[in-house]
């Protein structure tokens, strides 16, 4: 899918998902241990929370004492997350081209936000992560384990569809290696509640430069 499907389609649902994922980190322990992880090792420095959404995760690093920006692509998004946590920057942007300088980050958290990203287009997005992060800063990413994209149609009972691109850990840890991160930590969990598929947590530390420069 392309950026503009992706945007529209979470701009028609964001209330709905809000509401769906209202409580998430509440019934997911395993969860709220690699974000306490990455809070940890990523707080000493600026934080994106990139592919923020209705702002929950984002507010859950702000109250683990991480100085956290929410970005965006879906304006609705942005907006409902301003409204839900007024003391919590937000702001709308895209990951492929964040606006932000050259190593301004001490950490960036992807939490399951690469999911909407084409196949063939997540080096560059790993390129990018590696550009705004200054050495020695973490990166976090949450996704879905699996070979076969998900598709849902009308979400919600809305007239548009989502693409989700589950992902092969290995070849992400590779792709991260590729880009310049070390991978420090993997973590897979079973699926719980309403997930049909594991669940992988990838942690690693941005080093001085990519592997192949």
């Amino acid at each position: 899918m392309s950026p503009d499907s992706v945007r529209a389609a979470y701009d028609a649902i964001a209330v709905p998902y809000a509401e769906m994922f209202r409580t998430v980190l509440e019934d997911r322990p395993a969860d709220r241990a690699s974000l306490a992880l990455f809070a940890e090792l990523a707080g000493g420095g600026p934080v994106a929370d990139v592919g923020s959404g209705p702002g929950r995760v984002t507010a859950y690093l702000r109250g683990l004492g991480c100085d956290v920006t929410g970005i965006d692509l879906s304006p609705e998004m942005v907006a409902l997350a301003r409204r839900t946590f007024p003391d919590v920057p937000f702001r709308q942007g895209a990951m492929a081209g964040l606006d932000l300088p050259d190593g301004a980050l001490g950490g960036l958290l992807a939490w399951y936000s690469v999911i909407h990203i084409e196949p063939d287009a997540v080096p560059s997005v790993f390129a990018e992560f590696h550009r705004v992060m200054a050495p020695g800063g973490h990166l976090m990413l949450g996704f879905q384990v699996g070979d076969e994209p998900l598709r849902l149609v009308e979400p919600f009972g809305r007239p548009v569809s989502l693409d989700f691109h589950r992902l092969d850990p290995d070849r992400v840890a590779a792709q991260l290696e590729a880009a310049g991160f070390a991978v420090r930590v993997r973590t897979i969990r079973a699926p719980e509640g309403r997930e049909n598929v594991p669940q992988a947590h990838l942690l690693a530390r941005r080093m001085n430069r990519p592997a192949d420069g």
